[in-house]
């Protein structure tokens, strides 16, 4: 379920159509509402009825005993009760901006891989939502704390994977140091090769719902 405030990255799903109205920044799918912006979350509620209106609504106090053809005047027009989701980009650049720092959490994409690392854009640092991309690197040796020598990047990511990391290192002038040496780290959203979102079932695998092909990944455990 949506919040309000939340930070949301692009595919994120935020709620039920039977509960939301979508709205700006977002798209429906399946009878599913999802974001179509990396931004935050904002909920607008619907305007309460009024008293005349639900007095109406609750039809009348007797019984009819014939036919009656109703006029325009006296039908109650049908008040949506969902609540409008929408994410923006406006609040933003609140603040300044933001660097990220060693021991910060951040999100980032994949852009490409190499053999020896995944290079990606930093999105999120903590609950900021970056104005400015910097651009990071998750190296074979970062990718998982264990059997480090037999880690191989694109059995771990993909371009375009969103992956929670850690910064570890500022690194060089060009790039930030990351890790995903963690359970709660590692890719947390993922779109297979046909293009599908797909859904984590194990620590180091997703599957496409669509055609019921998996793809190995670092999976982030859920929080």
């Amino acid at each position: 379920m949506a919040a309000v405030g939340q930070i949301t990255v692009p595919g994120q799903h935020l709620g039920a159509a039977s509960q939301y109205i979508p709205g700006p920044g977002t798209h429906l799918s399946d009878g599913q509402v999802y974001a179509s912006l990396l931004g935050h979350t904002q909920i607008r509620q619907p305007a309460p009825v009024a008293a005349g209106a639900a007095s109406a609504a609750a039809g009348p106090a007797k019984r009819l005993t014939r036919i009656v053809v109703p006029t325009a005047a006296s039908l109650t027009p049908v008040v949506d009760r969902r609540a409008t989701v929408s994410v923006s980009r406006a609040a933003l650049a609140e603040g300044g901006e933001v660097l990220p720092d060693v021991g910060n959490t951040v999100l980032c994409r994949v852009t490409r891989l190499t053999q020896k690392q995944a290079v990606v854009a930093i999105l999120v640092v903590g609950e900021t939502v970056l104005t400015t991309e910097w651009q990071g690197l998750i190296r074979a040796q970062d990718v998982r704390a264990t059997e480090k020598d037999r880690v191989k990047v694109y059995e771990s990511f993909r371009p375009g994977d969103i992956v929670r990391a850690q910064v570890i290192s500022l690194g060089d002038q060009a790039n930030y140091y990351l890790s995903t040496a963690s359970n709660t780290l590692g890719v947390v959203m993922a779109t297979s090769e046909t293009g599908s979102p797909m859904y984590p079932v194990s620590w180091k695998e997703y599957i496409d719902p669509e055609t019921g092909l998996s793809e190995p990944r670092k999976v982030a455990k859920p929080y």
